[in-house]
């Protein structure tokens, strides 16, 4: 939107210029329609007296504007999203009476109302700067505050906000009198605060609550909440378990007290991110309300998100990051510290291993892209912000940590942590003062660490160089370590090199490699880890004379134990043995690093996508890890559609299809895998056959031990029949009327758009270009739909690619007016989502590129777009290799 944005300059100015004290915010939400009444109230200080400023607003309508008893013309003050203010006093008072904007983009105030039951639901989603959407506000992270709320919402609503939630009061009317169908909550202030980090939940909320016990022996409230027709599965032991552990456990390696009153954990209809950390009010999608059987990695999913909203009670809003560029300071620390809490303090000890296989497949692949960015970015602009919540930002800069914590030590980097609150609680910080700490407690010098692994760009790769004597064992061996030519930056890196050969019996610790080709009792072969060697590699080649002489195993694994950032290879006889034998590797992390390093070579064109499909179906009936699995699954997917030889796709398909076919009805009933299994079939089943199966597992006329055809999996299998045409407008009607529920009507949207026809997909274009007042999560099924992948089931196949050529032009006529006039979340779900990633052709970089040549693309588009041709041209290459 032309107008909304803030530059950092801008920012900075603005921050030497203000103190800001206290906001009173009073809102009422009984008026209907499609605004609210905001009043704001701020406090404020100022250093040059006479100076001039500019408060952010974004509303329909500003009725009033005061600045210490001056009454402001809005239509001469309020321009675009800024109330302009002149001839500031050292202690100033402003007061700002509008009309603000029920939103359902998931951006400031959401509004929904639930199909199911009526009752309407309100939350707000501020970050980056959409509390200017509920409030006027000094947006800007740096400008902390205390603020007080004052809400007036439908009797019988709950309110939940940043501070502990107040008895409410009778709502007063216009005239004075109690007014018998509202009541008004008003908030204690809170801390100083970051406006970003405010939050304000009303509705007819279901809500739990318990109490944690701190080791000093502080009682801090719990409430979970979620709307009252999700209830019966809200399981809040569990949610509630996993937060006490946490808590538990930063509070001990903190030593540092949790920094506010109470905490809530709110789940919200159509949210577009997984969660978000308001100061003791965090909100979570609803996706993490489990309706149906849903596998124990999702679990896991869930927890690492509760764990990592909550690190950021402490990295992110006790202490906060002054501008946008030191982003990395509370979402980097957050995802390490939630996958080690996740490791060390709950039922999830596998953590480490999830990480290796999502996020730092993640980082590896946002870092290959041109987009790639230093952890430490710069950010010049809100705009410039908006597109940094990537995995640059959160899982390398967490692989990262994990790399600084083997290099400093656990202790040391804690204790740095340790100072770091204890200097700056309730305060703004730079990448400086976290070195700073860290120094001082680790006694190393990380200003040459910091240069080059936050402030450069880029992987390294690392690959082992040896020979082997006519005896078998290594005569020498080295790490070679490169850098793109783009990025060439040669890091130091604490790695892990990690023997492993077949062994036998109960040998698996310390076996012999000499004992060969052996099998366990249950005559398994099994891969073992015979010895490890533990160095730092700097430079271009590093010499390992600890593993000269040794004989050579089957398998030489580089950062064993995941311990630096960096894309693995392996040699000849270690990839032939990983594709042969990866499922015989004992523990699961070593088993994730070969997967990641066998899939990451078929994304640089390295290894043929048929090879890698091979290599799963052959060893995953080992693969105990569910999460690892579901991840394998999904590269099943990406390489069927995107990077196998389009000429093979089908038989490739069909085998897939086979294998996923004979797993899901031979597991054992009720498990992860036999779920995970079926719904790989679901999304693969092509051939008539397949599908005529899918039609009767939904029908109920075939069934197999054990799986329940519940909402979500009914979901799928309604999906993928509509994809192939098996259900029409009527019969999906009739399945969304049995769903009632936001979800459903959600998931029959993405079916509809799914059919196999020319009208559906007119239609759904139509929707999602020409209308602007679907919500944002319809809109984002819909958008899936489009591309036959309704609910996140099914795959890119050609017997649709016919429907969708007219709007390849389409797309790029009409996208830069999109993302002129939509807000930032819906216009990049609609630039991502609608983009002809599925015609993998050189015509799609040529439209790209034609597209890019104009001088007034915006910036943020243009990375995008940028992101967006370079994953066509990564499937290009990847086709290319796999029809040698």
């Amino acid at each position: 939107m032309p107008g909304t944005n803030l530059t950092r300059d801008e920012a900075r100015t603005r921050g030497d210029l203000l103190r800001i004290d206290t906001y009173a915010v009073d809102l009422d939400f009984t008026s209907g329609g499609a605004t609210f009444d905001s009043v704001t109230e701020i406090r404020f200080a100022c250093t040059s007296p006479g100076a001039s400023t500019f408060v952010d607003l974004i509303a329909p309508r500003v009725r009033t504007i005061t600045l210490n008893g001056r009454v402001l013309d809005p239509a001469t003050t309020y321009l675009d999203s800024r109330v302009h203010l002149d001839d500031l006093a050292a202690d100033n008072v402003l007061r700002i009476e509008a009309d603000c904007a029920y939103m359902n983009t998931g951006e400031g105030l959401h509004r929904t109302v639930d199909p199911a039951d009526g009752r309407t639901y309100l939350y707000t989603h501020f970050e980056v700067p959409e509390a200017r959407r509920l409030y006027a506000t000094f947006e800007q992270p740096d400008l902390k505050a205390s603020f007080a709320f004052t809400v007036t919402v439908p009797q019988g609503w709950l309110v939940i906000s940043n501070s502990p939630a107040p008895t409410p009061t009778p709502a007063l009317g216009a005239d004075g009198a109690v007014r018998d169908d509202a009541a008004t909550w008003r908030f204690a202030p809170t801390p100083r605060i970051s406006t970003y980090l405010t939050a304000v939940v009303a509705g007819d909320y279901h809500y739990v609550t318990d109490t944690y016990t701190a080791p000093d022996g502080r009682v801090v409230p719990f409430g979970v909440a979620c709307r009252r027709s999700l209830a019966e599965y809200l399981e809040p032991a569990d949610i509630f378990g996993i937060t006490k552990q946490g808590f538990d456990y930063y509070i001990e390696h903190f030593d540092q007290p949790y920094p506010f009153a109470k905490y809530d954990q709110v789940f919200v209809p159509e949210y577009n991110i997984g969660a978000m950390e308001n100061v003791g009010c965090v909100t979570f999608t609803e996706a993490f309300v489990f309706r149906s059987k849903t596998t124990e990695a999702t679990r896991q999913s869930r927890a690492e998100v509760i764990l990592h909203e909550l690190a950021h009670m402490w990295f992110g809003d006790l202490v906060t990051m002054r501008w946008w560029d030191d982003l990395w300071l509370k979402e980097s620390f957050a995802t390490y510290l939630a996958a080690r809490c996740l490791a060390e303090a709950t039922r999830y000890r596998d953590a480490w291993t999830t990480f290796a296989s999502d996020d730092k497949t993640w980082a590896l692949r946002q870092d290959e892209l041109p987009s790639t960015h230093p952890i430490v970015a710069d950010i010049r602009d809100l705009d410039d912000v908006a597109l940094n919540f990537d995995g640059i930002t959160y899982a390398k800069g967490a692989s990262v940590l994990k790399q600084l914590v083997a290099w400093v030590g656990p202790d040391e980097f804690f204790a740095g942590a340790q100072r770091y609150f204890a200097d700056h609680a309730w305060g703004n910080t730079t990448l400086a003062d976290l070195l700073a700490a860290l120094e001082q407690t680790s006694g190393r010098d990380l200003s040459a660490w910091s240069r080059e692994w936050l402030q450069t760009a880029g992987p390294n790769t690392l690959r082992p160089d040896f020979t082997v004597g006519g005896d078998g064992r290594f005569t020498s061996f080295a790490v070679v370590q490169t850098a793109p030519d783009e990025h060439p930056t040669l890091r130091s890196h604490r790695i892990a090199i990690g023997l492993y050969d077949f062994a036998s019996g109960d040998t698996a610790s310390g076996a012999n490699p000499e004992d060969g080709n052996a099998v366990d009792g249950n005559g398994s072969t099994r891969l073992v880890r015979i010895d490890r060697v533990e160095l730092d590699v700097v430079g271009e080649r590093t010499d390992v004379p600890a593993l000269v002489g040794r004989r050579q195993p089957a398998l030489v694994l580089l950062n064993d134990d995941d311990l630096t950032y960096a894309r693995i290879r392996l040699d000849e006889r270690s990839l032939a043995t990983a594709r042969t034998h990866v499922g015989a590797i004992v523990e699961s992390l070593p088993r994730a690093l070969c997967w990641a390093a066998t899939w990451d070579m078929v994304r640089s064109a390295e290894a043929g996508a048929r090879d890698f499909i091979a290599m799963v179906l052959a060893g995953i009936d080992s693969e105990t890890d569910i999460g690892v699995l579901e991840t394998l699954h999904a590269d099943v997917i990406t390489g069927l559609t995107s990077y196998v030889d389009p000429a093979a796709r089908a038989e490739t398909t069909t085998l897939v299809a086979r294998s996923a076919r004979e797993h899901m009805t031979s597991a054992a009933p009720g498990t992860d895998s036999q779920l995970a299994w079926t719904r790989l079939f679901v999304r693969v089943a092509t051939s008539g056959d397949d599908v005529d199966l899918v039609a009767a597992m939904r029908d109920g006329t075939w069934r197999i031990d054990g799986l329940t055809i519940d909402t979500d999996l009914r979901w799928a299998l309604t999906g993928a029949l509509a994809r192939h045409g098996r259900l029409d407008e009527a019969d999906i009607e009739a399945e969304r009327v049995r769903d009632n529920t936001t979800a459903g009507a959600e998931n029959a949207a993405g079916a509809l758009a799914a059919r196999p026809t020319a009208e559906a997909k007119a239609t759904a274009w139509a929707s999602v270009i020409d209308r602007s007042d679907l919500p944002n999560r319809t809109q984002e099924r819909i958008i899936g739909g489009v591309r036959r992948n309704p609910a996140g089931v099914g795959m890119v196949q050609s017997d649709q690619l016919d429907l969708l050529a007219p709007y390849v032009d389409r797309y790029f006529d009409v996208i830069a007016d999109v993302w002129a006039t939509r807000t930032t979340e819906i216009a990049r779900t609609i630039a991502a989502g609608l983009y002809p990633r599925y015609f993998v052709s050189a015509e799609t970089l040529d439209r790209t590129d034609a597209l890019l040549a104009g001088d007034d693309i915006p910036t943020g588009l243009r990375r995008l777009l940028g992101e967006l041709r370079a994953d066509v041209a990564r499937a290009l290459a990847a086709q290319a290799r796999d029809r040698r």
